[in-house]
């Protein structure tokens, strides 16, 4: 029996290799949902949009390869219209001329599609939710998971963001101190990131020729993008907030954003349905502070997740472990193919 700790993309794509390997296994996730990072919202009319991972590009070859696996479609950013730029607080934001770039995709459905897809096929009883890992002891012939009920396995992946079970899981025995103090130094990207969505009935943007995207220096809204599903038929803007202003309440914040998205946008961008937002440093399972201030992907990749553990009997993996875009689902992709390899292989990486 193989447990794997965190129902995430890397860790639920893990439990579905290892079920067409035929390889016992069970999911442990510490949230009342599948998906980690990945999380789509639906407003009252079924609008889907992203509070978590959402693009990716041609470079993402094993994401998309996956995609196709599952019989799963994506589509181009629509990026049609007239783009503002907002340099100062101060300044009315200006329209401008984005140089020529590759183009990026979302997942048709919503980037949850993929996980719903994964999840479903899966069987019924093999992802545990509401089971918080709290210990793993490795004995003779056996390892011991510890969380909201325990748990015996012979070999255990530890498929979420190296703080989070660096700081939150004790070892027994310890860990080597350098994957210890690496894991800790480690950058989970999403953890100060402010997530901000408002759907509508009707594109306004489009209809005036614009193409919904705002670049600001200062925000509160940095990154802001058209967010229409696939169809065009259900109709939203979403994108990033400065992080600092999770320091204000959120009548103020939100109240801050309209002032500022009326100024870009005009008057119709107040007459939408609802309006979404994710702090997600203050998601209980995806932050975990830091000693001292990390840089984005600070050790992303870094080559002590490589190793194994107590014998091979415990493999790290996750998006922040990966070779190749570690940090992006691509690399959540890349980290589960190549840990079911490590299992199936049976040798040290």
């Amino acid at each position: 029996m193989i447990l794997i700790i965190g129902a995430g993309l890397s860790g639920l794509l893990t439990g579905y290799r290892l079920q067409q390997k035929e390889i016992p296994f069970k999911i442990l996730e510490a949230r009342d949902r599948v998906g980690g990072r990945i999380h789509t919202a639906f407003d009252t009319a079924e609008t889907p949009v992203e509070m978590g991972a959402t693009w990716f590009g041609d470079q993402h070859t094993y994401l998309i390869a996956l995609l196709k696996e599952l019989g799963l479609s994506s589509f181009e950013q629509y990026m049609t219209g007239t783009v503002f730029f907002q340099p100062f607080s101060t300044s009315p934001a200006q329209s401008i001329q984005v140089p020529s770039q590759p183009p990026s995709y979302r997942i048709a459905g919503g980037t949850s599609h993929l996980i719903q897809t994964l999840y479903k096929k899966l069987d019924e009883n093999a992802v545990l939710l509401n089971q918080p890992v709290n210990e793993i002891q490795f004995h003779f012939d056996k390892v011991v998971v510890k969380a909201d009920d325990v748990f015996e396995a012979d070999k255990v992946v530890l498929a979420l963001p190296p703080k989070l079970w660096s700081k939150r899981i004790q070892f027994s025995p310890a860990l080597p101190d350098l994957i210890t103090h690496t894991a800790q130094q480690t950058q989970t990207w999403m953890e100060d990131s402010i997530k901000v969505a408002l759907t509508f009935k009707t594109p306004f943007w489009e209809e005036n020729k614009l193409s919904g995207t705002l670049f600001s220096n200062t925000g509160p809204i940095t990154e802001f993008y058209d967010h229409c599903d696939h169809k065009r038929s259900k109709y939203a803007l979403c994108g990033f907030m400065n992080a600092s202003f999770k320091l204000l309440d959120a009548t103020e914040r939100q109240m801050r954003v309209m002032s500022q998205l009326q100024n870009v946008f005009g008057e119709p961008v107040t007459h939408f349905i609802e309006y979404k937002e994710c702090i997600w440093s203050r998601e209980t399972h995806t932050y975990e502070s830091s000693e001292s201030p990390l840089f984005p992907h600070q050790n992303n990749g870094n080559p002590v997740f490589q190793d194994s553990f107590f014998e091979d009997r415990l493999l790290v993996s996750g998006s922040e472990t990966a070779t190749e875009f570690p940090g992006y689902m691509d690399g959540a992709v890349y980290a589960a193919n190549e840990t079911v390899q490590k299992l199936i292989d049976g040798k040290n990486p």
